[in-house]
């Protein structure tokens, strides 16, 4: 396998594991029941796709799906930086989320038509529950910023502060244009033509308002993370690290 094709595929693992892993934080916290499992079935579709892209590494190089989650550090993991911020309140999880669903249902929808069979196949089965991904956090997107003044007000800081991780994703790393000049993977500008204005519908409906002046940050597809991954990757790797070897 090629190596941009590698940190492709590791790309787009990571992001949903590491998202995964900060919607699991919520089981158990959410605002009522329906939400709460909700929330954890979300965590529970994207890690389910992260480990199909795994598994398909694993059997290219040899390895065990587990080698790549659980023993590698922080500047190996190729994930976006908007996937590792901390939840915050039920309105920044939902706008974090809402802002990954426009960008993951758009690619899921272009890498169903990529040359490799197994992105292809991963991706037909993801875009089903990436429908529902995105319908779930535009209706609660709407439903907080078309409410009380309270909740209007609490979504647009989140959209405030969120916003300058979003161009993030529509950036191409050199192995994301490789991907996308060999046929393994949708066009970057394709894919943010249709998210933003996705993205913009909803924002408009909810009576937000876009933020006129930040500074994009960027970095997380070629391992420069925040302080914030660390901590994860503490917590999500303790047990392998602490008897590495074996068996589950």
């Amino acid at each position: 396998m090629d190596s941009n094709l590698k940190e492709y595929i590791l790309m787009l693992a990571d992001s949903g594991l590491i998202l995964g892993q900060r919607l699991g934080e919520w089981c158990g916290h959410g605002p009522v029941l329906e939400q709460d499992i909700a929330l954890t079935n979300i965590a529970l579709d994207i890690i389910g796709e992260a480990r199909n892209y795994y598994h398909y590494l694993a059997e290219t190089e040899g390895k065990k799906e587990d080698d790549y989650p659980m023993f590698r550090d922080e500047r190996s993991f190729r994930n976006l930086l908007l996937c590792e911020l901390p939840n915050g309140h039920w309105g920044d999880t939902i706008m974090r989320q809402f802002m990954y669903d426009c960008y993951h249902y758009h690619l899921l929808e272009g890498l169903t038509g990529s040359k490799d069979k197994t992105l292809s196949a991963i991706a037909h089965k993801s875009i089903k529950e990436a429908a529902y991904h995105i319908a779930f956090s535009a209706e609660w997107v709407i439903r907080l910023g078309d409410g009380t003044d309270e909740s209007h007000q609490k979504i647009q800081g989140s959209l405030d502060d969120l916003m300058p991780y979003f161009a993030e994703m529509f950036i191409p790393e050199p192995y994301e244009t490789w991907c996308q000049d060999e046929g393994y993977g949708p066009s970057s500008g394709d894919i943010r033509s249709r998210a933003i204005n996705k993205f913009q519908e909803v924002i408009s409906e909810a009576t937000l308002q876009m933020p006129r002046e930040y500074h994009n940050q960027k970095g997380g597809k070629s391992g420069y993370h925040t302080e914030n991954l660390g901590f994860i990757l503490a917590e999500l790797q303790y047990m392998q690290r602490a008897y590495p070897g074996q068996d589950w």
